[in-house]
């Protein structure tokens, strides 16, 4: 996809790599571990990605995500946690000290 920085170097480094996605159209992977927890995109990519073309694949719509509006998980999964839609996820509003 794109160059992969730590977590921790693109917290230092925010407003430069908000730059180069959105002035460059870089795509930046951030890792934690080395494994990929996230990634920076342009606004018009992450607009491509919430409103895909008729016929494009499925799987990035939010639609087709394993999980429900009303919180509840698909596919055999747990129900998600209280406060959240999403299995896993921390409600809003809870600082998350390092993350």
């Amino acid at each position: 996809m794109g160059e992969q920085i730590p977590v921790t170097q693109a917290r230092a480094e925010l407003a430069e790599l908000v730059n180069r996605v959105a002035y460059a159209g870089e795509r930046i992977e951030l890792t934690r571990h080395g494994k990929l927890v996230a990634a920076l995109v342009s606004a018009a990519d992450y607009q491509r990605l919430q409103n895909p073309r008729p016929g494009a694949d499925s799987r990035l719509h939010p639609r087709s995500r394993p999980w429900s509006a009303d919180g509840t998980a698909g596919r055999g999964r747990e129900p998600a946690p209280a406060g959240t839609n999403r299995p896993g996820l921390r409600s809003p509003g809870i600082a998350v000290p390092g993350g």
